[in-house]
């Protein structure tokens, strides 16, 4: 008999008791359990010395501290702690490296809401921005602004997932694979950290740590469904027996999306394992599968989206509803007439596949130093008819790291040192071919392919040094050599109806690249209600080898002039924590750009390519980022994460042609794509004794300002604030077969705002005189805009059993 059991307010302290101690590192899948520290009295006053140990001498994998902590020193939020094991302080930098700008989004913030996008959790952290990409769960995910003038996919960042890249050796990385039903906590490391995580990292990196099985300990069923056709069912087991630790997720999620032609049907599968083979090594395997079948619909102008934001009627070409957007496609494939037709009509989308297969091997010499080694497989495949062109191609890569972690001391003073070195490649072969009439995605001829070979080695080293028990210096340095190769061959079809290529003398790119960046911190603990950071920082990011061949109106052509992005960011802030109820974290920072990499969208939208990468010779970041959690009454909790960005060009000309050459110095122009102002609040309230325990409920408000949409700052996609309203009960089960139940309904876009999810930059253009074009211009520039969600109810449940 199944019976629901209400926790009285005699349980509440027992609770408390057992769930305080564990922070968002227990969410960090470990391999076995710490063994206690050993304190040994000296005599006198002389200062401890390092434990040592024979070579021979087994270590447990979490093992004590090489020395004893003294009574005053204190363990802050990305400080050293020397009761952790080299292995621990290892996985630590990819969570919360000491010195750096980080927030850890802890499961408990989403685990009684809808989750069906990074866009829904990553929120919670300041110096995030999110903006809707090519597919249902494709987001463009921007630190600092680093990601908002891309139009698809994520770059400037470096993603991983529990330690193992998912950033691919050419910087690309999408969020498709993202479902964060799947995850346990996410750790946002902001600012550049190319010292460190190496080529692309000018913005910083995340990290997404899966649940370890023991915390799932069984077997839990998910099910969340709501507006739009939307249905997501999830399954979690994970166990830990022994020495061995594993859990699997899976999903099947699907939907009719909100826009014409979106619906969307995707499966994801993630495992995790671990196994302690000896005291002395442990070996994790990392799988991660993703299949993708999605329509896509075309991106509109600023005016399309005030007539027609979610275009609707907008089924052929030959009757359009107004506001919708249409492609041209050469009716025989190749060249010729064209018959203009709208996304559904063309049945434009996506079929991808991305497998991800890693294999970890962890080595401790004793109790102070610890080898890893790491091997990753990922391949992506994708067929993407997206408009006028399909991209068809297989783009399999392979990363190899390697890397020592020591714990120790240097003049009576603590040191955690790190070296490591790597090496990844990726290379491949893809298609570009003409979309043609006929609908299902209906291909022509091909009209160019493209090879490339991107390769990256290099070696990285890092010091902690423990100055006093409250101050830690940090230095580290990275250099790297990356190696781009490419061949693109364009196919021309010059006779009428005759499908007899020509083809020009292919461009060519053989460039190898050297980059260094080091970085220099300071963490100080005042006391234990305040925290101080001070870092200077280098991030450095290669351009992809199908950047270098497309031109500005969206052809491809010869852009192999284009140069790394460099920059230097300063970070100054502070964490007060004056009680367990309350945490406030401040940033300023400021960042100096060379030639960065900035995308816009191309001149004529039915090009082979939506967008170009270009240029811009010095730029300046700069910002604030806030977050606060205040516990203010018993069950009310209120939490903040905003963020104020200013971003301009300091040095950049553009040259725009119609006929003749203008050029235009936008030199103190706003950066296109950055929003000033994003905000996300939210105020709850969990009732945790008596009949109604496990009842609760927040409000949740969204607000992003608007930004400029071009270099001249002449047009503006408007801002919004969005309402979302959740309701949400979990319960312990009394039962042989069940362990609890959580169930949740949430109200998105409570008052149905109309808003820009996405909007890709957008070219200036000139009269034959070269008189800028005005905004009202501008505003009709197709291959832009995709409007966000109107209201939507969304409704979950999840069963865990034993």
């Amino acid at each position: 008999m199944l019976r629901i059991r209400a926790m009285g307010r005699a349980g509440l302290p027992v609770l408390l008791g057992l769930v305080s101690p564990i922070g968002s590192d227990a969410l960090a899948q470990t391999a076995s359990e710490a063994i206690p520290a050993v304190t040994v009295e000296a005599p006198q006053r002389s200062r401890p010395k390092p434990v040592t140990r024979s070579s021979r001498l087994r270590a447990a994998s979490t093992a004590s501290a090489a020395r004893p902590v003294a009574p005053n020193a204190t363990d802050g939020a990305g400080g050293q702690n020397n009761t952790r094991s080299a292995g621990e302080v290892r996985a630590g930098l990819n969570q919360s490296p000491a010195g750096q700008t980080a927030t850890t989004i802890d499961r408990s913030q989403f685990d009684n809401r809808p989750s069906f996008s990074v866009s829904d959790v990553l929120r919670d952290s300041p110096g995030i921005s999110i903006k809707q990409g090519n597919g249902p769960r494709d987001f463009g995910i921007s630190i600092r602004g680093s990601n908002a003038r891309n139009g698809f996919a994520i770059r400037n960042l470096v993603i991983f997932e529990d330690g193992f890249p998912v950033t691919q050796p050419d910087g690309l990385s999408r969020s498709d694979l993202i479902d964060p039903h799947a995850y346990g906590a996410i750790d946002v490391i902001r600012g550049p950290s190319s010292a460190l995580y190496g080529n692309y990292a000018t913005g910083g990196a995340l990290n997404f740590r899966t649940r370890p099985g023991g915390t799932i300990d069984g077997v839990e069923y998910g099910v969340d469904g709501g507006s739009y056709g939307y249905l997501n069912n999830y399954l979690a087991a994970g166990k830990k027996v022994g020495n061995f630790e594993a859990s699997l997720f899976a999903s099947d999620t699907r939907g009719d999306g909100y826009i014409g032609n979106s619906w969307f049907n995707t499966q994801t599968v993630n495992f995790l394992g671990t196994l302690q083979a000896t005291p002395d090594d442990r070996f994790t395997v990392k799988i991660i599968n993703n299949d993708l079948s999605a329509r896509l619909p075309l991106r509109q102008s600023l005016n399309q989206f005030y007539t027609n934001p979610v275009q609707q009627g907008c089924t052929t070409g030959a009757a359009l509803a107004a506001g919708c957007p249409t492609v041209s496609l050469f009716r025989n494939g190749f060249n010729g007439g064209k018959d203009t037709e709208t996304a559904t009509q063309a049945g434009l989308g996506r079929t991808d596949r991305r497998t991800i297969v890693g294999g970890r091997w962890e080595h401790d010499f004793d109790n102070t130093m610890t080898w890893r080694n790491q091997f990753v497989f990922d391949d992506r495949n994708i067929s993407q008819p997206t408009g006028a062109t399909s991209a068809i191609g297989d783009f399999p890569s392979y990363n190899y790291m390697s890397d020592i972690t020591k714990r120790g001391e240097i003049f009576g003073m603590e040191t955690t040192t790190f070296v490591g070195a790597w090496y990844n490649t990726l290379a491949a072969s893809s298609d570009t071919r003409n979309v043609m009439p006929g609908g299902n995605a209906t291909l022509g001829l091909i009209s160019a392919n493209t090879y490339s070979d991107t390769s990256n080695y290099g070696i990285r080293a890092r010091e902690e040094l423990k100055l006093t028990p409250d101050l830690t210096a940090i230095a580290g340095i990275g250099w790297e050599t990356t190696i781009l190769k490419g061949v693109n061959t364009r196919y021309t079809y010059n006779t009428i109806n005759v499908p007899v290529a020509t083809i020009p003398t292919p461009t060519t790119v053989n460039r190898r690249i050297e980059n260094t960046a080091p970085e220099l911190a300071l963490l100080y603990r005042l006391n234990q209600e305040w925290q101080f950071r001070g870092r200077v920082a280098t991030g450095y990011g290669t351009p992809q080898v199908s950047n270098l061949f497309v031109l500005p109106n969206g052809d491809f052509g010869n852009n192999t002039q284009l140069q790394t992005q460099t920059n230097v960011g300063y970070d100054l802030g502070f964490d007060w924590t004056p009680s367990n109820a309350v945490k406030l974290s401040a940033i300023a920072f400021y960042e100096f750009f060379r030639n960065e990499l900035v995308s816009q969208a191309a001149s004529n939208p039915n090009a082979s390519n939506a967008t170009y990468m270009f240029n811009a010779p010095r730029s300046e970041h700069r910002g604030i980022e806030l977050a606060a959690d205040w516990k203010f009454y018993p069950g009310w909790r209120f939490m903040i994460a905003y963020t104020y960005l200013d971003e301009v060009y300091t040095e950049y000309v553009e040259n725009i042609t119609k006929g003749a050459v203008f050029s235009f110095n936008r030199a103190g122009n706003k950066i296109p794509g950055i929003s000033p102002n994003e905000l996300t609040a939210r105020i709850g309230y969990d009732e945790f004794a008596g009949p109604l325990a496990g009842l609760g409920g927040f409000v949740e408000v969204q607000w992003k300002d608007s930004f400029y949409m071009d270099n001249a700052n002449l047009l503006k996609a408007p801002g919004y604030e969005l309402v979302n309203v959740n309701v949400h009960y979990k319960t312990d089960l009394v039962s042989d077969t069940f362990r609890s139940l959580n169930l949740f309904l949430e109200v998105r876009n409570v008052f149905d705002r109309t808003y820009v999810a996405s909007a890709n930059n957008v070219g200036n253009s000139v009269s034959a005189t070269g008189t800028p074009d005005a905004a009202s211009t501008l505003a009709n520039t197709t291959g832009s805009i995709y409007a966000g969600s109107p209201r939507t109810f969304v409704a979950g449940m999840k069963v865990a059993f034993k």
